[in-house]
Formats: structure tokens, sequence, C-alpha cells
């Protein structure tokens, strides 16, 4: 099958005819085929559902994986036809928020259509307004797990009724800065919170996190479209302010008074990453120190609220962004951790008759070895097996493994090379496989671990255009001995000597992983249209970044830039040194976020590049946000050294080569005041600059219209300024 894919896009290649365009990219987008999108699995296991190209929504029966339509786009057109803010759009893309929700019987959905919910009886093919409560998509309706009972989220308070009925506040607090169950965007972006309350397994209670954002700053974000300008007042903690202040309640469905477990932790600094039910009467509850080295596991009494101590975990530097605890039995659970250097499971038991007699116990690491788990996907007791995804073999792939409860018997599930992102039906060895590779767009599957295994859907490569396979590169980072991988796609035919322009598009920040194996959808598309107009492209994956174990990613503790920076330079060494048709006269950069604020290091820090694109940078961290920047940099009292050497600010009176800025006025994510600050330390220099902004949009500066204006001049910066082999640019005159 991967060979099969690989000869027919070499077919495809030897007949293209059609140019690469930045709007056929973005603007009218480039089809690779009709794959279903996120499938969505009924809570008995029975199918999955998902809306076709059409509007159509269509079920995957898990019996004989026969795809069928079950509810047509015209009767859910009333629905779904809403229009959603730029802030909403953004956000539902970003962190994955679903149009619709199972109801527990897996006969009913409930809609969330920006503010109203529709419960949809999938038998009469009828819908029925269950609630409004005005907040878009930050709701979060719910069933309890009888489905007797909805509830969501209503001017910052939790409510909880019948279907058929109105829903009541069982929260009753009205100051603005007080969210009861709900998610702020701190704990959204950084801690990938997607809910702050749960129904207790009885239906009776519900627990959920309060956050006190009294203390916590505020940034507004303006819109200045209007004649009369619009202001959003963001809360938005930035390294060392109060971070919000947080406790977990336990209240009646029915109302009454709240119970707080009393949860040791410094209010207004620490975090509460997760929590959850463990039975009727016992709540788990997570505590993430604000120097991000102890994360705490606590057990607690929804009673009296007193807790205990169940599992200490500490580390020197930083933990890996994995909060998640896998409850699978009365008594058992299962986390992932670094400890021994690579990420691995770990499983744990307790004393289910009385969870807070004593602190768990370790039985087991499950697996161990020279390589990361990404996710526990499943645990299929029936078979006492956990299904989860590793990049064992290769770093830059991602398979489907399993291993028995008991650490024996571990095997790899998917056959295929490549990148496998599985959907599995709770608890259960059933999975649709959504896997790529670099040169195979992306594909699904409907399986069963045991073996058998289904073709859903294939992605097919565009015919009319030339698409040339990447060069995978093993390279060495700065201190000579640490692997770093890199791809490199080069113009076809380009030989001679120093005749092919180069440039460099890392990204280059913790946790992340660009080189890999696996599709890259537009962004493939574009580096392809960059090769069509006589350039190479290369990324890499530098020290610091993500999925090669903890010291790998613990390079960037209180370094942001150096060693990054390092890796970089010593990588684009050796594809000079390798590559001689590359011209080392005619060195570009760029990037977006993390990788815009790399390109402004890049080119305050050597005058090698010519020119440079930076898009959404951070500045300075001091403007970024507590968690993420905290857990890298420290707090900015503590640790001024390591935050003056991140700021781009401090460095800019140095920038070589000409620069193109990019930011969104809307971007909540890293502030526009970041390329303000920074554009008045070019004026104060006198160095030249592009500024290009776009008005209203966030960080992603989505939308075809913009996203085909912003890479037609991205191109144009470099055709401009690495074109010409004998021309020096003149801001700061790169060399």
């Amino acid at each position: 099958m991967f060979a099969s894919a690989v000869l027919v896009a070499s077919s495809f290649s030897a007949h293209a005819q059609k140019q690469w365009t930045v709007a056929d990219i973005y603007g009218k987008g480039i089809s690779t085929g009709h794959a279903p999108g996120e499938m969505t699995w009924a809570p008995d296991g029975s199918r999955a559902i998902y809306t076709g190209d059409n509007g159509d929504l269509m079920q995957l029966q898990a019996s004989n994986g026969k795809m069928t339509k079950l509810l047509g786009h015209d009767k859910l057109k009333p629905i779904m036809n809403v229009q959603l803010s730029e802030k909403d759009r953004d956000h539902r893309a970003r962190y994955g928020e679903p149009d619709y929700i199972w109801a527990p019987d897996s006969q009913h959905l409930l809609f969330d259509t920006n503010g109203t919910l529709w419960l949809y009886d999938l038998k009469s093919e009828t819908g029925t307004e269950v609630g409004h409560t005005g907040q878009g998509s930050s709701d979060d309706p719910k069933f309890s797990p009888n489905g007797q009972f909805l509830s969501y989220l209503h001017d910052h308070n939790l409510y909880v009724g019948r279907p058929s009925t109105q829903a009541t506040a069982v929260t009753n607090t009205h100051e603005s800065t007080l969210l009861n169950g709900e998610v702020d965007w701190v704990y959204l972006e950084e801690l990938d919170v997607r809910s702050n309350y749960f129904w207790s397994p009885d239906s009776k209670q519900l627990a959920y996190l309060q956050m006190n954002e009294e203390a916590v700053s505020q940034y507004p974000i303006v819109d200045w479209i209007p004649t009369h300008a619009g202001v959003d007042e963001q809360r938005y903690p930035q390294p060392g302010d109060a971070n919000p202040g947080v406790r977990v309640g336990v209240v009646s469905a029915t109302g009454g008074k709240t119970t707080w477990l009393k949860v040791p932790f410094e209010a207004g600094n620490d975090y509460i990453p997760r929590f959850g039910w463990i039975n009727p009467h016992v709540v788990w509850i997570e505590v993430l120190t604000r120097d991000h080295k102890h994360l705490n596991l606590y057990f607690a009494d929804t009673h009296t609220g007193d807790t205990r101590l169940a599992l200490a975990q500490n580390d020197d530097k930083f933990f890996d962004e994995v909060y998640d605890v896998d409850f699978f039995e009365p008594n058992d659970f299962l986390i992932t951790s670094w400890r021994d250097g690579h990420t691995h499971i770990y499983h744990y038991s307790y004393n289910a008759a009385n969870p807070l007699d004593g602190p768990a116990q370790p039985v087991k690491q499950l697996e161990d070895g020279d390589y990361e788990v990404s996710s526990i996907k499943s645990v299929d007791l029936s078979s006492h097996t956990v299904y989860y995804l590793s990049n064992e073999g290769d770093a830059r792939q991602q398979q489907i493994w399993s291993v028995k409860l008991d650490g024996t018997g571990k095997q790899r599930i998917s056959k295929i090379d490549g990148f496998h992102d599985p959907n599995f039906a709770d608890g259960t060895a059933t999975y649709v496989d959504k896997f790529s590779d670099k040169m195979t767009p992306p594909a699904l599957d409907f399986c069963h671990a045991g073996g058998f295994c289904q073709t859903l859907a294939r992605g097919e490569m565009p015919k009319d255009y030339e698409i040339l396979p990447p060069e995978m590169l093993e390279l060495k980072a700065a201190d000579g001995k640490t692997t770093i991988y890199a791809s490199l796609l080069l113009p076809k035919g380009a030989t001679s000597p120093a005749s092919v322009p180069l440039i460099n598009n890392p990204y280059g920040g913790p946790h992340a992983q660009t080189v890999r194996d696996s599709w890259g959808g537009a962004g493939f598309f574009f580096d392809q249209l960059l090769v069509q107009q006589g350039f190479a492209v290369l990324h890499v994956d530098n020290r610091g970044m993500g999925a090669r174990g903890r010291d790998f990613e613990q390079a960037a503790y209180h370094n942001f830039g150096p060693v990054q920076l390092s890796d970089q330079l010593a990588a684009i060494d050796q594809v000079l040194e390798k590559y001689p048709q590359l011209d080392k006269n005619r060195l570009g950069w760029w990037g977006w976020s993390w990788g815009g604020t790399f390109t402004l290091n890049a080119l305050s820090h050597s005058d090698r590049f010519r020119a440079g694109v930076s898009v959404a940078p951070v500045t300075d961290f001091r403007n970024y946000d507590s968690i993420y920047t905290e857990r890298y940099l420290g707090l900015p009292n503590e640790n001024a050294d390591a935050y003056r050497d991140a700021s781009v600010q401090e460095t800019a009176k140095n920038l070589k080569g000409r620069l193109l800025l990019v930011h969104g006025t809307g971007d909540d994510n890293v502030h526009f005041a970041n390329s303000i600050q920074y554009i008045q330390k070019l004026i104060d220099a006198k160095i030249p600059y592009d500024f290009q902004p776009y008005p209203r949009k966030t960080h992603s500066i989505a939308g075809p219209v913009a996203h085909t204006h912003l890479f037609e001049r991205i191109v144009w910066q470099f055709d401009t300024y690495l074109k010409p082999a004998a021309a020096v640019p003149s801001a700061g005159e790169a060399k």
C-alpha cells in the first residue's frame, strides 16, 4: 500500500502541467480527496458519526464498517446555519470545540449552535430547542450519566435541568470575575483544559472548578473597523502576575450549598490542570505548582472536603505538559511520565474501599525504551490491554501499540509506516485510524486491533501539480553528538554551484515537532510553490523541541535562543556543505509564533540572512502568559537574565537583512503589542522594516482572503530580496 502510493505520486509528477499559486493553495484550497472529518463514537460504541462534505450527518456501523447517511443536510441546516465571530471560529478550529455531543442513550444528539442548544432525536429526526446559553461555544453542555439531566454554563454559572424543562442555576455568584465550571483563556491554551466541571457517576452531584480572575491583569484587544472602536478586555496573566485563584467544589444537581474540597495549594499561584470522579463520594484532583516542578495527585472526600496525597511527582526543571490520569477500574489508574528520561506508562493502585486510606502504590512500568509515548488511547478491560501511541523505532513517526496491563505482550498494531492518529471507541479495541506520511495525504481505515481493517477513504495527491519529495536528513546539533532531524526540498535539476537560495523555516519552540513523516497539507504545498520559484526550503527540529525525551526538550530550560539558534546554524552549515548548489550568500528565514520570534532572534544574532518574515512573534516574553513562560524561564524577578536574553527587543538594534513583520490586531494569544513594541525599537535604531497588520485577525490569521494575501506577501519578500544574486539588502547589510 505504501509503495503504491509513492508510485502514484511519481506518476503525477511526470505529467504535471499546472503552476502552483498562493490563490490555489489558500484561496480555493487544493483538494486531496474527501476523507471524512473527525468521527465521534456513540457511548455504546455501536457507531461513529461525522459530517460529510455536503453537510449530511453520516454514520459508521461498528459491527460491519458500513457507512450510511444518518441525517440529511436539509434537516440539519436550520440548526447549523449560524454566524460565528472571528474569535469563536478561531477557537473552534484551534481547540477542537465540537458542534454536537452524544446523549448517554446513543439515540440523541445535542447540537451547540452559538449559544442555542438543540436536542435531536435520531429515530424521529426531530429537533427541540432545550436551552439558550448566550455564550457561544464556551457553554460546555453535558448530559448526566443517566441521561436524565442536561447541564451547561451561562453567565459564569452552572445550570442544570431536564431536557424538557427550564434549567436552573446550581451556582449563584454574580461577580463577572468568578467563573463556575468555566475555562478561562490561559487554562484552555496552556494546560489543554477543555472542561472545568464533571458529573458524579450516580448523576447526583457535580464537581466544578471555580476560577477567581479579579486579580488577573487585563489586556485590551481593540477592534478599529467600526467608526467607534470597540475594546474587548481579556483576562491574561503575564509572567509574575497573579494567576486565577482556583478551588474545587461539589454541589448537588438540585443546587444548594457547595462543599469546597480542602486541597493544599497556593491560591493565585498554583494550578489545577485536571480533576474528576473516582466514585460517587470521592474526587481526584491534580495540583501543579507554579514553578512546574511538583505535580501532586490528591483524593478528596466530597462529604467532609478532606483530602489525602495519593501521588507526588517532582522534576528538577519542568514536566512535559501531560496531565491526564486514566482511571480504568475501581482501584487502578495509569499515568505517563518521563521520569526515566523518556515518556512511558506507569500503573498504580489504591484502596477502592477507602481511597483516602493511604498513598497510591506503584504496580508496574508497562513498557520502556528509547522512545516517547505520546498518549494512551484506550484500556480494554475485556482483554486487559492498553492501546497507546508512540514513536518507537523512528522518532518522526507515530504508531499504534498495545501492551497488557501486566507489562507483557507489547506489540505494534498499525502496519503502515508514517503517522497514525486513531480514534478509539471508549474502552474497546475498535478504532478509526487516520494516517498519512510525507507523500501520502490522510487516509481513513476502520479497524479492530485483532487484525481486521477496512478502508473507508483514501486521500489523493493533486494530479495537476508537480510534487517533489523532500529529503529526510539526520544531522548533528551544535554539540556535535546529538542527532537532529531535518527535511530539505530542492528545485529539480538545480545542480550548478551556488545557484539556489535557501529559505530556513523552523518553529524551534518547546513541546513541538515539525519534522515528521506525516502529511503537511497547505504548508507542504506552499513549500512546493517556493521550490517552483527557485528556492530550496529547509525545516530543522533543534534541541529544546519535543518528542525526543526529557533531556532533549529540557534544553529549553532558561534558554530561549542560544541553544536553538546554534543548532539551526549548525544544521544550515551541514546542508550547505552537502549540497553545493545552495548559495550561502542568499539565505532567508521565516516562522510563525515561536518561529516568528526565532526569525527576529536569527536576524539579530547572525549576519548571514538577507531576508526574513516574522509572523505573530513574542518579542519580549514578559508580554506572554504566565503558565507557558514560567514553565521554561521561571519568574521574571528571579530570572531576569533569562528574560533579557530571550527578548528580541533587546537585540533589535542589531537586526540584519530585510524584515517583514506580520500580526493580527485581534490576536488573543500573542498580543499585537509585541509587534508594536518591537517596531519602536527598530525606529529608535533607525532600521527600516516592512509591517503587515491584519485587522480583527487572531493568531491564525485565518480565512482564504487573509491567508492568500499573507502568503503572497511572503513570496514577494523572498523573491525581492533573495533572487538577485548580486543585490544586498540595506537594513543592516546582511552578508
